[in-house]
């Protein structure tokens, strides 16, 4: 939010407060037209600046209860039938988590990205606390069950030890939240989270932390195609 959304309703309302005090002064000396007009441009001033706050308070609101971030682009490439090489970029945060990009061979037909989830009440994201998240795993998804029973299963590990969103883990939000959330009245839930879409050749995704988890979108044709109508099967 611009700090200007509440600066100028505040400068309004200020000077609406002072032209009210100044036109009931009038009026109390008996000037009854200047007293009056300029009680009603005070009030009419103050009303004004009352109503562009609520209005900032509205759009504010609105704005911390839908804020989402980047968490990482993934992209794959077939290799062979349902196989895939995925390749996760994951954004900086800061100067002491720079941003890393990794291969992972999967096999199946859909990527599936998990994280450790820490979510505020929506009180919290209002005042700024955003939805805090550590990736946890990458895996290949099949969509039929009988292959995702006994078929080749991989799983790679994304979890940094020492880093949780660019911070010292022992000094990190979700460490001190984990550690006291019961004392936390701010903490909502902490949670694991999952995101998965299907694989294709050259297909490109980005996935978000929302306020509520995770999301995934498709950025290319190719992910686009896969996704659209729902998934097809990769053979």
């Amino acid at each position: 939010m611009v700090w200007w959304w509440w600066i100028v309703p505040a400068i309004v309302a200020v000077l609406g407060l002072m032209l009210l005090v100044k036109g009931l002064g009038g009026l109390f000396r008996g000037r009854f037209f200047g007293g009056l007009l300029g009680a009603a441009s005070g009030g009419g001033l103050i009303a004004a600046a009352t109503i562009a706050a609520l209005l900032a308070l509205d759009i504010q609101t609105y704005s911390r209860l839908t804020y989402e971030r980047p968490v990482a682009t993934i992209i794959t490439r077939q290799l062979g039938p349902q196989y895939f090489e995925a390749t996760v970029i994951e954004p900086a945060h800061g100067e002491n988590m720079p941003s890393a990009t990794n291969l992972y061979p999967l096999h199946g037909d859909e990527w599936r990205i998990e994280a450790q989830v820490l979510k505020w009440k929506p009180w919290a994201n209002v005042l700024g606390l955003d939805t805090q998240y550590r990736l946890d795993r990458l895996s290949g998804r099949y969509q039929a069950i009988q292959q995702e029973i006994n078929a080749q299963r991989s799983v790679h590990a994304l979890t940094h030890p020492d880093n949780s969103n660019g911070l010292p883990w022992k000094l990190s939000t979700w460490d001190m939240a984990r550690k006291y959330r019961h004392r936390i009245d701010a903490v909502d839930t902490l949670y694991g989270g999952a995101a998965y879409m299907p694989m294709a050749d050259g297909a490109q995704y980005e996935v978000w932390i929302t306020q509520s988890g995770l999301i995934a979108r498709p950025v290319n044709d190719a992910a686009r195609n896969a996704s659209s109508g729902g998934w097809t099967s990769v053979q």
